[in-house]
């Protein structure tokens, strides 16, 4: 793994780890998959999913790396630089 992020990742605590908050919040309640940021804990749904809160949450915080949210999964993405670890 030579992602710097991956390896520097924190291991924040979901905040509503069953919904996307986002989506919740805007009255819609179907998302594919959900992603937890391991900087803050904020959850949102894949970019499989109507409206890709995850990749938003990036592109307005900066926070490099998202970890499956899915039971039984554990893999991390980083976005900047496109590695899964």
């Amino acid at each position: 793994m030579s992602c710097q992020h991956l390896t520097e990742a924190g291991a924040a605590e979901p905040r509503t780890p069953d919904e996307c908050a986002d989506c919740v919040a805007s009255g819609d309640t179907y998302w594919v998959h959900l992603r937890t940021c391991l900087s803050c804990g904020q959850v949102g749904c894949c970019d499989s999913s109507p409206n890709q809160h995850a990749s938003k949450h990036f592109a307005s915080t900066g926070h490099p790396v998202m970890r499956s949210a899915q039971p039984g999964e554990a893999w991390r993405w980083c976005f900047i630089d496109e590695e899964i670890g």
